[in-house]
Formats: structure tokens, C-alpha cells, sequence
């Protein structure tokens, strides 16, 4: 796509009104560093507020989407390099404190972009990766995918969002304990089993094509519609019943006056494929 240019991402448009994004770090195991989750916090940032995308497919290259934070960069990091004696501990508290929410919005990024975000998943899909699946809209898997929630096994609790999403994605409250205490693998064939994911698909490849499909899919409707379900949907995940159905009223109270409405029941009586304007 035209303007999107950061090294470790590939972004184009397969088809019209949708976005692939590639995750190609030039780290073994295509891991995320610093830089790079920085930028994808830019990327995600700027396709939600594009007019011309309808909907973003996230995918790896190569033969991993990602097994999570290039841990020799981390190392160094603010949090895992040390308690440094000279600072005091609650200022050093203070300063993990900003790392972390600092990062966590790199993550929420995701969640927040205002277009359905589907990912693509294959090969190791570690920590990191879990992270970002759990903030999409939708998940779609190959075969080979390898998933871990693998914080445990570095010695700290996931800090970035699984721990507080994943439970409320699957109604298996066990699986989701065994998974985030053993630090264990778990295939395609079990996330689809507890609902951690919609699909899976022979190759890498297979599932780009049917990632890429459904946000066509998405695409051909009203952005006023979509954007509205996915905000209506994630407002009713956090709330109570009633308080959802009010946000819904009052949301719907501005959208129903678009256009959109219109061209939608135009087209249905009409038996056409109706068309929207870029939002």
C-alpha cells in the first residue's frame, strides 16, 4: 500500500478495502523487538484511521507468524536486566509500571483499531502472539501452529493481555489455568476445541486466503455497521446486559441516520450488491 513503509512489515492491500500485514522481523523466529512493536503501534494506528481500509488481516512470513519478544534484546530491557540498587524501589516500580503499559498499548492497539482485525496464525505462535490473537476480532489458523502462553517459563506472570483476555474468549476455565501455569504447547486442533479460534487450515498460505476472504466479506459492508458491531460488541464483553443495551441505543440513535441504512434496503429490494461510502 502506497505510504506504509516500516522494515518489518509488509502491508498491502490483496484486495480492495482490505489490508495484509506481514510480521517480518529480521530476528530468528520472527520475534518482535522494541523498534518494532513500536512501529506496528504506528501501523495499527494509521490503517484504523484510513479511510480507504475496511478491515486488516495480521500474518507472519516465513515459517512462523512469531515466538514472541526477541528475549537477547529484553534482556537488556528496563524490566529483565536487573534490579538496579541505586534507584529506590518504589521509583523502580514506577519505571516497570510505565514499561509495561507502555507496552500493553502497543498490544491494545489492536482491540481499539476501530476495523474488524482478523489474524492469520502458523508455525510457533508464542507469548506475543497470543497476546495480539486475543485482542483480534477473529482468529484462523494453519495446521502447524504451535501456541504458548510462555511468560511462565521466563519467570514472570503475561503482562501484555492474555492473562486478562483469554479467559473471557474461552469457556474452559481449566484449560485456560493449564495453558498460563505449564507453560505447555497446545496445537490448532485444541484451540479450535475450546473455541480459541474459528478455523483451521491445512497450510500457512490456506489460511491467509480464507483471513483474506472473510475481511473481503466484511468489507462489502456499511463501516458505519461494522465499526458500530465491533464497538457494541466489545462494550458488551466489559459490561452488564443493561448497560450494553443502552450504549446500543444511544449508538444506534446517531448511526441509523446514515445513508447506509438507505443504500442497504435500496439494494435488497433491488436484489444488487449495494455500495458504501468510505467512512
Amino acid at each position: 500500500m502506497q505510504g506504509y513503509h516500516y522494515p518489518c512489515f509488509n502491508v498491502t492491500s490483496p484486495i480492495p478495502d482490505v489490508c495484509l500485514v506481514l510480521v517480518q522481523s529480521d530476528r530468528k523466529l520472527n520475534t518482535f523487538t522494541e523498534a518494532m512493536r513500536r512501529d506496528f503501534r504506528r501501523l495499527i494506528t494509521r490503517l484504523s484511521d484510513d479511510s480507504q481500509v475496511r478491515a486488516i488481516v495480521i500474518a507472519g512470513a516465513g515459517d512462523h507468524f512469531t515466538a514472541g519478544l526477541d528475549l537477547q534484546e529484553a534482556m537488556k530491557g528496563p524490566i529483565l536486566s536487573g534490579v538496579d540498587r541505586t534507584i529506590d524501589p518504589a521509583r523502580k516500580a514506577r519505571i516497570n509500571r510505565e514499561y509495561i503499559l507502555d507496552f500493553q498499548a502497543c498490544v491494545d492497539v489492536v482491540e481499539r483499531c476501530v476495523k474488524p482485525v482478523i489474524t492469520a496464525l502458523h508455525g510457533l505462535s508464542y507469548g506475543l502472539a497470543i497476546d495480539l490473537a486475543c485482542c483480534a476480532d477473529m482468529r484462523i489458523c494453519a495446521a502447524n501452529t504451535r501456541f504458548c502462553v510462555k511468560e511462565i517459563d521466563i519467570g514472570i506472570a503475561a503482562d501484555l493481555g492474555t492473562l486478562s483476555r483469554l479467559p473471557r474468549m474461552v469457556g474452559n476455565a481449566s484449560f485456560v489455568r493449564d495453558v498460563c501455569l505449564t507453560g505447555r504447547e497446545f496445537s490448532a486442533q485444541e484451540a479450535a476445541q475450546v473455541g480459541f479460534v474459528s478455523y483451521v487450515e491445512e497450510t500457512r498460505e490456506r489460511a491467509i486466503d480464507q483471513a483474506v476472504e472473510i475481511a473481503g466479506q466484511i468489507a462489502q459492508k456499511s463501516p458505519v455497521a461494522i465499526q458500530g458491531t465491533k464497538d457494541i460488541l466489545n462494550h458488551a464483553r466489559d459490561h452488564p446486559v443493561g448497560e450494553s443495551l443502552r450504549y446500543t441505543a444511544v449508538w444506534n440513535g446517531a448511526a441509523l441516520q446514515t445513508q447506509d441504512v438507505k443504500e442497504a434496503m435500496l439494494s435488497f429490494r433491488l436484489r444488487k450488491m449495494p455500495t458504501f461510502e468510505k467512512l
